[in-house]
C-alpha cells in the first residue's frame, strides 16, 4: 500500500511530500508523543518564536499548530476518504519530521494505514481526532495560555480546506468527501460528546471588496505578533476590534506627544 499511498499526491495535493512510511523512524524524527511533554513544548515554542521575536506564546503555538495541523489533515483525510484507510497519526505512534527552526514539515509513518473495515460514519476519524488531536491540543492549551478553540479552529480550518479540495482530486467520485463534510457538519460526536471541529468556518456574501467570504469562526490570535498582522480569513468581527484597538492606541499617543 506505499505504493498507493504516494500516488494520492497529484491534483490538489501535488504541492505536498508524501509521508515517509518506515519500519523503523529515523534519528531525525520526533515520536509525537514527546510534543505531549511541557518541557520539550516550551523548548519548541522558544525555538519556533525566534522568527517571531519571541512573541506572544499564544500566538506563537497557534501559528506552529496551523503548520502542524495542515499537514495531518492533508494527509489523514487523502488516505481515509480516498483509498478507505486509517494512517498510523496516533500521537503515540507517529513520528515528525521538524525544520531547524521547529516547524512540522512531515511524518513518518511506522505503516501505510489499515483499511478502514468497520469503523464508519464519524468513527472512521477516531485516530485522527481522539488519538492525536484531543491530547496534543489540551497540551497545546495548557503550556501557551490560548483556548482549546483557538486550536481546535486551526484543526477544522483546515480539515474544511482539505476536505473541498479533495472533492476535486482525480481519484474522487461522487459521495468521496461526504464523511468528512459530515464531520464538520455534526454537532456531536458518536459518544455524545461536543464536536470540537463543528463549522470551523462560514461562508459569507463579502461586505465590502476586500472582506473575505470564507471566514472562520474562530481567530487564529496570530495579529498578537505585531508584524504579521490578521491572516485572509479572520472573522470579521475581529477584524473590526482590532481596528478599533489601534484607532485607540494611535489616538493615545498621539495625546502623548501633543
Amino acid at each position: 500500500m506505499t505504493l498507493a499511498l504516494s500516488q494520492l499526491y497529484l491534483g490538489p495535493l501535488d504541492f505536498l511530500t508524501p509521508p515517509r512510511v518506515e519500519a523503523t523512524p529515523g534519528a531525525d524524527t520526533l515520536p509525537a508523543h514527546r510534543l505531549l511533554d511541557p518541557a520539550r513544548l516550551e523548548a519548541l515554542f522558544t525555538r519556533f518564536g525566534a522568527q517571531y521575536g519571541h512573541g506572544d506564546r499564544r500566538a506563537v503555538a497557534s501559528l506552529w499548530s496551523k503548520w502542524h495541523f495542515a499537514g495531518l489533515a492533508a494527509h489523514g483525510l487523502a488516505a481515509n476518504l480516498l483509498l478507505e484507510r486509517d494512517l498510523p497519526l496516533g500521537i503515540d505512534t507517529l513520528h515528525v519530521i521538524q525544520t531547524d527552526e521547529g516547524q512540522t514539515a512531515g511524518f513518518s509513518l511506522r505503516h501505510a494505514g489499515r483499511p478502514l473495515g468497520d469503523l464508519d460514519g464519524l468513527s472512521r476519524f477516531a485516530t485522527l481526532v481522539d488519538d492525536h488531536l484531543a491530547p496534543l491540543i489540551e497540551a497545546l492549551a495548557s503550556i501557551s495560555g490560548a483556548s482549546p478553540k483557538v486550536f481546535w479552529s486551526n484543526a477544522g480550518n483546515y480539515i474544511e480546506h482539505f476536505t473541498n479540495a479533495l472533492a476535486d482530486h482525480p481519484m474522487a467520485s461522487a459521495g468521496t468527501v461526504d464523511p468528512a463534510r459530515a464531520l464538520i457538519t455534526s454537532r456531536h460526536l458518536p459518544d455524545g460528546r461536543r464536536n470540537p471541529l463543528y463549522q470551523p468556518v462560514r461562508y459569507v456574501e463579502p461586505a465590502t471588496p476586500e472582506a473575505p467570504s470564507r471566514v472562520r469562526r474562530q481567530c487564529c490570535i496570530r495579529y498578537l505578533i505585531d508584524e504579521l498582522g490578521y491572516c485572509a480569513n479572520c472573522p470579521l468581527e475581529c477584524r473590526r476590534q482590532g481596528k478599533a484597538s489601534k484607532a485607540e492606541k494611535a489616538a493615545t499617543l498621539e495625546r502623548a506627544a501633543s
